[in-house]
C-alpha cells in the first residue's frame, strides 16, 4: 500500500507540469473566443472587434495559440510525465520522451497500414457503406486519430502518459551506464536515444493488439460513471476533497479530463475524449448553444466552496478567534480567502483547519460533494483550466454569457454557500472547541515577506534537509503548490510533526517513504533552494 500511495503521489506530480501549461492557453482559447463570437459583436456593436480588422486578427491569434495546446496534449503529456517521473537528467528523459512519442505512433501508424487500415476506410461513412450499424461505425471510427499528423491508434492523453512513462524508465536506466572503451561514445546519456528506439518499436508492436480491449473498457467505464448520473457527480467532488488530503487527486482527475472516462461527445464532426477537452472543443465551436454540463461535472462543481464557501470558512474563523488573537490572525485569514476566491487554490485554508479539527474537513467534502450534484443537476457548465477561481469564472462563465454556461447559478447559490459554511463552521468549532487559528494557543502568526527572507537566512532549507535525515537520505524531492513532496530512503529518521511545526510547517503527510510537508505557496521556493544548495 505504502508503494502505491508512494507511485501515485510521483505520477500526480509528473502530472503537474504538463497541467501547469493549460491556464494560460485555456485564458487565450476563453478571450479570443469570446471576443470574436458574431452574436456578442452583434449585439454590443463592437465593430471594431467584426471580422478583418486588426483586433479581430489578433484575438484569432490568440484563440488559435491556446488551441493547439490542447490539440496536443498527449505529446504534452509524455514530455511532462518523462520530466516528472525521471530521477536524474531530466532533460535527457524530454528528448527521449520526443523521440519515444514519435516513433511510437509512426510504427503504429506502419502497422495499421500492413492491416489495410487507412484514415479513408475508418471514416463514419466508410465503415456504413461496409455494412457496420451506426452505433459500431461511431465506435470504430473513434479508435483512431492523427498525432502530429500521423494516422495511429487514438490512444489520447493515455498513450502519452506511456511514452513518458517509458521515456523515465530508460532514462533512469540507461543515462549513467558505461560501456566499453570502444563504445565509449555511447555511454551515459547518448545511450539514452538509442535504448529509447529498441523500447519503444516493441511498445508500439504491442499496442495495435491491446489498445482496443483497454479502449472499449475505458469507454465503459467512462460510461458507467455517466450512468451514476448526479450520485456519481457528488462522489467524484467529496472523493475528490479527501484524496487532496495526500495530493493524490492530481493523480486522478487527468483521467476524467483528458480521457474517455470524462466521456466522449461529438463536436465539430469530430469526437473529442475527455471531459476539459470536450468544453474546450465546444468553446472552440460557434455552433455550440450551450457547453455540455456532462463534461463539465467534474470541474464546475468546485465554484461554491472556493469562491463561497472557504472564504465564508475563514471569515468564522476569524469571528470565533479570541478577542485578543483577531488581529494577529486576521491578516493570514484574508490572504488564504482571497487565493481561494481569486484563483481556486484552498490549502491555505483547508490547511488551517484540517489536522486540528478533521470534521470540519469531512464537513467540507460533503458540502463540495452537494456543490458538484447541484451545478450538474442545475445544468451549469463552466469550465475551467486549472482552478475555480474568479479568473476561471470571469472567462469561461462571464465572458460566455449565461445562454451557454448557465453561470447564473454560481452567483445565486454561492451567497447560499457563504452562509451555510459560515454557520457550520461557527457552530462546530464552538460546539467542540476545536483549536482553529487564535484559540486554545494555537499558533496564530502571519508569516510576511520579511520572514520569510529572515527563515532562508537562518538556514531554514538546511534545517529542512537534517530534519528529512540528512541530503543522504533524500531520495526524490520536489513541490507541487503548496507543499514539499519527498521520498526517503529509511522514513524513520524524518523528524517528528512537532518538529515540523518549530520550521513554521503547516502539516505533515506520511505514507511509507513518502513525505508531504505542508508549506504554503514558498514549498516550491524551498525545493529550489534545497537543489540549488546541495546540487540535487
Amino acid at each position: 500500500m505504502n508503494s502505491i500511495f508512494s507511485s501515485l503521489q510521483k505520477i500526480g506530480r509528473a502530472f503537474m507540469l504538463p497541467i501547469a501549461v493549460l491556464p494560460m492557453a485555456g485564458i487565450l482559447l476563453g478571450i479570443g473566443g469570446a471576443f470574436t463570437s458574431g452574436p456578442l459583436i452583434e449585439t454590443y456593436n463592437l465593430t471594431f472587434l467584426a471580422s478583418g480588422t486588426l483586433a479581430n486578427q489578433f484575438l484569432q491569434m490568440c484563440f488559435n495559440a491556446g488551441l493547439f495546446v490542447f490539440a496536443n496534449l498527449p505529446l504534452l503529456f509524455a514530455v511532462g510525465v518523462a520530466i516528472g517521473m525521471a530521477n536524474l537528467n531530466k532533460e535527457t528523459a524530454a528528448l527521449a520522451a520526443v523521440l519515444g512519442f514519435l516513433l511510437f505512433h509512426t510504427v503504429i501508424g506502419t502497422l495499421l497500414g500492413f492491416q489495410g487500415i487507412t484514415p479513408d476506410s475508418v471514416t463514419v461513412d466508410a465503415l456504413l457503406a461496409a455494412g457496420k450499424s451506426p452505433a459500431e461505425a461511431a465506435g470504430i471510427a473513434s479508435m483512431y486519430a492523427h498525432e502530429l499528423g500521423i494516422f495511429t491508434l487514438q490512444t489520447g492523453v493515455f498513450g502519452g502518459i506511456s511514452c513518458g512513462l517509458l521515456a523515465a524508465y530508460i532514462t533512469n536506466t540507461f543515462s549513467n551506464k558505461q560501456l566499453p572503451d570502444y563504445l565509449a561514445f555511447f555511454s551515459g546519456n547518448r545511450l539514452v536515444p538509442v535504448m529509447t528506439m529498441l523500447y519503444f518499436i516493441p511498445l508500439a508492436f504491442i499496442f495495435p493488439l491491446i489498445w482496443p480491449t483497454i479502449f472499449q473498457a475505458i469507454v465503459h467505464a467512462g460510461e458507467a460513471f455517466s450512468s451514476m448520473g448526479y450520485i456519481g457527480s457528488f462522489l467524484y467532488g467529496s472523493v475528490m476533497r479527501l484524496l487532496n488530503i495526500f495530493g493524490l487527486h492530481h493523480a486522478i482527475y487527468p483521467l476524467f479530463w483528458y480521457t474517455e472516462l470524462g466521456g466522449v461527445q461529438e463536436v465539430g464532426g469530430q469526437l473529442i475524449a475527455g471531459g476539459q477537452k470536450i468544453f474546450f472543443a465546444q468553446l472552440a465551436d460557434p455552433s455550440v448553444t450551450h457547453f455540455s454540463s456532462e463534461a463539465t461535472r467534474t470541474m464546475t462543481g468546485g465554484f461554491l466552496p472556493m469562491m463561497f464557501g472557504l472564504p465564508a470558512a475563514a471569515f468564522a474563523m476569524y469571528r470565533c478567534a479570541e478577542d485578543k488573537n483577531k488581529n494577529k490572525i486576521k491578516g493570514i485569514l484574508f490572504s488564504a480567502a482571497l487565493t481561494s476566491f481569486l484563483t481556486g487554490i484552498t490549502e491555505p485554508i483547508e490547511f488551517t483547519f484540517l489536522f486540528v479539527a478533521p470534521a470540519l474537513y469531512a464537513v467540507h467534502a460533503v458540502l463540495e460533494g452537494l456543490s458538484y450534484m447541484l451545478m450538474h443537476m442545475l445544468d451549469v457548465a463552466v469550465g475551467i483550466t486549472f482552478s475555480r477561481g474568479l479568473i476561471d469564472f470571469t472567462f469561461f462563465g462571464l465572458l460566455q454569457g449565461t445562454a451557454k454556461t448557465s453561470y447564473q447559478w454560481i452567483l445565486i447559490l454561492g451567497p447560499v454557500y457563504s452562509v451555510v459554511y459560515y454557520f457550520l463552521f461557527s457552530f462546530l468549532i464552538r460546539r467542540f472547541n476545536y483549536s482553529t487559528p487564535g484559540r486554545n494557543e494555537a499558533e496564530n502568526k502571519l508569516y510576511t515577506r520579511k520572514d520569510v527572507n529572515e527563515q532562508k537566512e537562518s538556514g531554514l532549507t538546511e534545517a529542512i534537509v537534517e530534519q528529512l535525515g540528512g541530503i543522504e537520505n533524500i531520495e526524490n524531492i520536489d513541490a507541487c503548490i503548496t507543499r514539499l513532496r519527498v521520498t526517503v530512503k529509511d522514513a524513520s529518521l524524518v523528524a517528528s510533526d512537532e518538529v515540523w511545526r518549530s520550521l513554521h510547517a503547516k502539516g505533515v503527510i506520511r505514507s511509507g517513504n513518502g513525505v508531504q510537508i505542508i508549506y504554503g505557496t514558498q514549498a516550491e521556493i524551498y525545493k529550489n533552494q534545497i537543489i540549488a544548495h546541495y546540487g540535487i
